[in-house]
């Protein structure tokens, strides 16, 4: 690589970020990528010195030795060094590392530039501008990922003792875990319960409109026993009722606040069912830069890891002619609305918006791929959306009775649009007819409806980023990982867009709640998160959660050591080879028969199915995992017989009725 004496190096985390900033920077800069963190806590040892403050051991990560080798003969040669790393903690912790690295250079000016959105006007801005680096985020950063190690180093291996090897534990995932878990739980040990209801038709002029029991002599009706639904029924079948009450009021519904990193996750997994991996993936993407056909590489989206709801004036404006010059005077908002963030905004500063309005998603659909097209359009309705009027929508209620009984129909209608013109909700429209209090009217049918209780919703991508939101544990980077390393350590599975726990995800919660309560405490950790934030504002110095956390962390695990037995389950049969009792382990890839006298016998089977192998005929289909942590069958023949399938063949439905 030849030279670049006398220019400047710009470092950033990803190629794509660096291709997209050279765009913007003249020939007198060098630009490299660090490909994320290029340091680390050591990966085979603790690398913390408890008894020194917590101090960290740091070390170059495994395979970027030769890449902090070309940085540093790149930085030797440098005018100056330009630290231009993502804006939130990860980042600044990212700089702050490439800049003790190259400390050698004591006479080196080391600038940090940051920037919201890579853009030319943002760049040149951020360059121009230059600060220093910001100690509060890194102790931050540095607090969270040495309470994590600590965490997990010496949990890991206690669960490796009673469960099985392989497994992991984490502040943020074993509380996730829990909230699953719980969960799976509740609806496990729910009963259903039967109740009925009864809908009565009516019919005036060419309109239909129903109406539901709702009071009996003025009280709320329940209806458990379906003779009673059918005796009512009976009595009030083609008779009159009166009109008693017509409640029609109209109510102004603001528009949504721009997205932020949780509510973008939240409704990319509503709209397209995207797990929160596949939303960031497609947003980082939309942020670092995509080759445009008149306008080469470009960031399309602001910073996407953000729980800041604030907007540039300069985004404002141009928001406001798009929707003055679009639209019409009717659907420009005359007043701001204010949306309350949660908590310390400790990523970016603004919230995730378009980089520029008038790329119009039908306009940047010819440039884009799939995912990236539908987060783009998503991010960018949301933006214009938030500066648009209130939508007017007019609610109807009236009270119908007859008998003893008061029924109530409703009719819904929008008579403004406002943001819903660009940012649809599912509002149903549900127009009743003209009606008259005191009007009398005849019912032509009544229906009586079984119905049954049910158990609450298992947890999926939108509704588990949601309560760790409201608990205020992690942080907006923080979910997508979590959630994915639950799925890969074979914690949870997912079907049909629901998060299921396994028997392995079940055992760890349980083992954890016994012995670490404060690990599993949704209060406790949102405190910790607490601290990180005011270690952040520079409040408390960064050792203070350590030197809270450890000790009673210690003193739990000590009595964990002592008192937790082994968990095995019995396989209820008992080994060919040496007749000891045979139990069911767990290791990532899913569950398997041992002899309970392993390490000495060594015997042990996979847990078949039932289903014969449709290739070979042979063997029995087993449950495994893949790297990522999917589910698939394969013959337990293998490597003998190769095949394998996502799904049971259709005699697996059939057998299971058996």
């Amino acid at each position: 690589m030849k030279k670049s004496k006398g220019k400047a190096l710009v470092l950033v985390e990803s190629p794509t970020k660096a291709k997209t900033i050279s765009r913007f920077l003249d020939d007198s800069y060098k630009i490299l990528s660090s490909m994320g963190h290029i340091v680390d806590l050591p990966k085979n040892k603790l690398g913390i010195d408890i008894e020194k403050s917590f101090e960290p051991s740091y070390k170059v990560i495994k395979g970027r030795e030769k890449l902090v080798k070309e940085i540093k003969k790149e930085a030797k040669n440098a005018s100056k060094v330009y630290l231009a790393t993502d804006p939130d903690r990860e980042g600044e912790a990212i700089s702050w590392h490439i800049k003790n690295l190259l400390n050698d250079s004591k006479d080196k000016e080391f600038l940090r530039v940051t920037f919201h959105e890579i853009t030319s006007e943002a760049i040149k801005k951020a360059f121009a501008h230059p600060a220093g680096l910001n100690l509060n985020k890194i102790n931050a950063q540095q607090s969270r990922r040495i309470l994590d190690r600590l965490v997990g180093y010496f949990l890991s291996p206690f669960l490796w003792k009673k469960i099985c090897r392989g497994l992991s534990a984490g502040r943020v995932q074993s509380v996730a875990l829990k909230f699953i878990v719980d969960r799976e739980k509740e609806i496990q040990s729910f009963i259903p319960r039967k109740y009925y209801i009864i809908e009565v038709y009516f019919k005036k002029g060419d309109a239909t409109f129903k109406a539901r029991l709702v009071k009996e002599k003025g009280k709320k009706i329940e209806l458990p026993d379906k003779e009673k639904a059918e005796e009512i029924k009976r009595l009030i079948l083609n008779k009159e009722f009166l009109i008693k009450k017509i409640n029609a009021r109209s109510s102004l519904r603001k528009p949504y606040p721009p997205f932020i990193t949780s509510s973008l996750q939240q409704e990319a997994f509503r709209n397209f069912r995207f797990s929160t991996t596949r939303t960031m993936i497609a947003a980082q993407k939309l942020y670092e830069g995509i080759e445009l056909k008149e306008e080469g590489m470009v960031g399309l989206i602001t910073y996407m890891r953000t729980d800041s709801f604030h907007i540039s004036p300069q985004a404002k404006k141009e928001a406001k002619k798009f929707i003055l010059e679009d639209f019409g005077q009717n659907y420009l908002s005359g007043k701001e609305y204010k949306f309350k963030s949660k908590g310390i905004i400790q990523a970016a500063h603004e919230a995730i918006r378009p980089t520029e309005v008038m790329r119009l998603p039908q306009v940047m659909e010819a440039s884009l791929p799939g995912d990236e097209a539908r987060i783009y359009e998503l991010i960018w309705k949301r933006f214009v959306a938030c500066f648009m009027s209130e939508a007017q929508i007019e609610n109807t209620q009236v009270v119908l009775g007859c008998e003893q009984f008061d029924f109530v129909a409703t009719g819904q209608r929008v008579l403004f649009d406002g943001f819903l013109k660009i940012y649809p909700e599912k509002i149903k429209e549900d127009m009743l007819p003209e009606l008259s209090e005191k009007e009398l009217i005849k019912c032509i049918d009544v229906k009586v409806e079984e119905k049954s209780t049910q158990p609450p919703p298992r947890f999926n991508d939108a509704s588990i980023v949601r309560i760790l939101e409201e608990k205020g544990i992690g942080r907006p980077s923080t979910y997508a990982p979590t959630i994915s390393t639950l799925i890969y350590r074979n914690y949870l599975r997912r079907e049909k867009s629901a998060f299921i726990p396994t028997e392995l995800g079940i055992a760890v919660v349980d083992l954890l709640v016994k012995f670490f309560s404060d690990i599993l405490n949704e209060t406790f950790t949102a405190k910790m998160e607490e601290e990180l934030d005011y270690i952040e504002k520079g409040d408390i110095p960064w050792q203070k959660i350590l030197e809270d956390f450890y000790p009673p962390f210690k003193k739990d695990l000590e009595e964990a050591e002592k008192k937790s037995e082994k968990h095995f389950e019995p396989a209820g049969r008992t080994c060919e080879k040496c007749g000891r009792p045979m139990i069911i382990k767990h290791s990532r890839k899913g569950r398997f028969i041992s002899c309970s006298g392993y390490p000495q016998c060594k015997n042990a089977h996979p847990i078949t199915t039932g289903v014969k192998c449709p290739e070979c005929k042979d063997g029995e289909l087993v449950e495994r995992r893949n790297r990522k942590g999917q589910r698939f069958y394969g013959c337990s023949k293998f490597p003998e017989c190769r095949y394998t399938s996502s799904k049971l063949p259709d005699e697996t439905a059939e057998q299971n009725q058996t």
